[in-house]
Parts: structure tokens; sequence; C-alpha cells
């Protein structure tokens, strides 16, 4: 009898010790969760060095969330100085817990070489972690990876099933990229009509790349009923996003009229705005519209100058171009050997009316020695 009070005394006392456990661990990560809570609005507001200090409380004891928004801090510069390798280090702690959104991170920061060695073998094994738990930027950067690859070997078929998983997320840039590669046939068979449904997928959450996309189905009635109209409609909201394939096809619309009413000085307005993001098509047409006064008061200096911007960077059309100016003196000082420097490389890339125009050098020696073989070859 006196065994059977004993053990119910040390079974009430058991009891009450694990309510006791269970209300201080209750009580622990109910104050983490407000400390946490504290940290985000504080973040929110703005108020870096408050977010930093509950955050950084927080993480020291393991917190994952913690972890991962300290890490943001620190590669942000938010509230201290930016400090990629201290964000790598967070980001890593955190991903070690299985942390998705931080294994992502870890891709990113391999593949940019921020705090750590650039590493493209690293990035994937990363993007891998948290595309296997459902993370969709990470399923896009995973089939990124593969589809050039980087990292790992290049896989169209591999890469198509990442940007399909992210793309029934609902992940925008894995939307373009699965139309690219539907209408590139890319591993998948080549369909147009899947490729605008992806376009447009990803165009209507304002994905720019995929807009402009969009507008080149439209325009060459891929998949859909060639509309010139509607492609300006796609190229326009592109182009006002600062897409500058977008802001150049917009310029060629309006310059020929296509889709919308000829306007000469709207063309010169969107190749500028290609052109100054270094857009090298878009920098030879803003030339001649300078060297033919098209929209654009003439201006024959102003003309060689985009001319030679878009040679420099390998357009063959600009090299001609920049060619002819040297030629006949036009914006620049006469110089025959320029002149043939720059119809050279034009024409050795394929360029017919460079070749042509190299081949009349040589026949009068022109900044070249005189040589008929050489001009009929």
């Amino acid at each position: 009898m006196n065994y059977g009070r004993t053990f119910k005394q040390r079974g009430g006392l058991m009891k009450l010790k694990l309510i006791i456990a269970i209300f201080f661990f209750l009580l622990v990560i109910s104050n983490a969760r407000a400390g946490f809570d504290e940290g985000i609005t504080a973040y929110q507001l703005r108020d870096y060095p408050a977010a930093l200090k509950e955050f950084k409380s927080l993480a020291e004891n393991g917190d994952a969330h913690a972890q991962f928004y300290l890490g943001i801090i620190y590669m942000e510069g938010t509230g201290t100085a930016k400090d990629y390798a201290q964000a790598v280090s967070w980001f890593r702690r955190a991903a070690d817990q299985g942390f998705d959104d931080a294994q992502f991170n870890m891709g990113v920061m391999y593949e940019k070489g921020h705090g750590v060695p650039k590493d493209s073998a690293e990035a994937v094994k990363w993007y891998r972690r948290a595309a296997d738990q459902g993370n969709a930027s990470a399923q896009e950067n995973l089939g990124l990876m593969i589809a050039n690859g980087w990292g790992v070997s290049k896989n169209d078929a591999e890469a198509v099933k990442w940007y399909r998983m992210a793309a029934e997320q609902g992940n925008a840039s894995a939307q373009n990229n699965l139309g690219l590669m539907y209408m590139n046939g890319a591993g998948v068979a080549k369909d147009y009509t899947e490729a605008v449904k992806w376009y447009r997928a990803a165009a209507i959450q304002r994905h720019a790349r995929a807009q402009h996309n969009l507008g080149v189905m439209y325009a060459n009635g891929w998949g859909v009923g060639k509309n010139d109209a509607e492609a300006v409609k796609w190229y326009r909201l592109a182009a006002e996003q600062g897409e500058a394939i977008a802001q150049h096809n917009l310029g060629i619309a309006y310059e020929e009229g296509t889709g919308v009413a000829k306007n000469e000085a709207e063309a010169a307005k969107w190749y500028r705005g290609a052109a100054d993001q270094g857009l090298a098509v878009a920098q030879n047409n803003l030339g001649t519209m300078y060297d033919r006064g098209q929209g654009v008061a003439m201006n024959a200096v102003e003309a060689a100058r985009w001319f030679r911007l878009a040679a420099d960077q390998g357009n063959a059309l600009a090299q001609a171009n920049l060619g002819r100016m040297y030629a006949i003196g036009r914006g620049v000082t006469k110089d025959n050997i320029e002149a043939e420097k720059w119809m050279r490389r034009a024409a050795d890339q394929g360029y017919a009316d460079a070749q042509y125009m190299l081949g009349g050098m040589y026949a009068v020696g022109m900044g070249v020695p005189m040589d008929m073989a050489e001009a009929g070859r």
C-alpha cells in the first residue's frame, strides 16, 4: 500500500514537471515568435538596426527564419555594412536546417561569387536542394543552369522539366523560358502554340521579356494569327519597362509604320532608349536616323558616334557604315586606312555590301595597295 502511494506521488510530480517543461517550452517559442515578428515589423518599417538586433539574437539561438533574414540584411547592407561573407554564413546555417529560401540564396551566392568563390557546380547543388522542396525560384534557376551547362551537363529535356515545375507554380521567368524552349524546339518538340501559351502566362504578369517575345509571335504569326497591332501592343508594354530589344522593335514598327502610324520621331526615341542600354543594332539604327535626318536633326558627327559604339560591339552593318563615313569624310576626318579597317571587319562577317565596297577599295587602291586579284575575290 505504501508503494502504491509513493508511485502515485512520484507520478504526480513527473506530470507536474512535464507540464512545467511544456509551459516553459511554449513560453520560449512564444517569446521567440514575438521577437521574430518584431524583427519583421522593424524590417518592414525600415528600422534596420532594430531588425538586425532582433534577428541576430534569434539567429544565434538557431532560428532558421531569423538566420535567413539576418543573411538578407548583411547581403543588402541594410542597418549594417554590406558583408557578403556574413550573409553566406547565415544563409548556410539556415540552409543546413533545410530552409529552402536559404538554400536558394546559397545557390545565388555561389553562382555570382558573392561571399564565396564563384562555383557553378556548388550553385547547382544548392538550387537542386531547394528545387526538390518545391521552391519555384530554385526550380527556374536550376533549369537555367542545366539549359546552359553551367556547373552541370547541358540537358535541354531536364531543363524543360524544371522550367515546367516552376512555370506551373506561376513563376513568370520559368514560364518565359519554357515558352522559349517550345519556340526553339529545345528539349521538347517545337510547338509555337505552346510557346505562345507560356509567353502569355508570363506576359500578363508583366514579365518584360515575355511581353516582347509574345510580340514577336504576333509579328510573325507563329502559334497565333499574325497581327502587327497586337505585336506593337506587347512591344510597347515591354519597352515601357525598359526592355531594350522591345524598344528597338517598337522603333522599327514606328519607322516602317507597321502596326502603328509611321512616326520617325517616335522611332528615333525608342531606338535611343535601346541604344542607351548598349543594344548594338539600335545604336546602328539611331546612327542611321542621324545620318539621314529622320526623326532627328541631321548630324553626321552624332551618326558616326553611334555607328562606332555599335561597330565596337561587332555589329557588321555599323562597321560598314563607319567605314563609309571614313571613306567620304562624313562626321569624321576622311581616312582611307580607317575606312578599309572597318569595311574589312564587316566583310569578314559575311556582310555582302561591305565585301563589295572592300573590293572596290582594292580596285582603286583606296587605303590599301591596288590589287585587282583581291578586288575580284
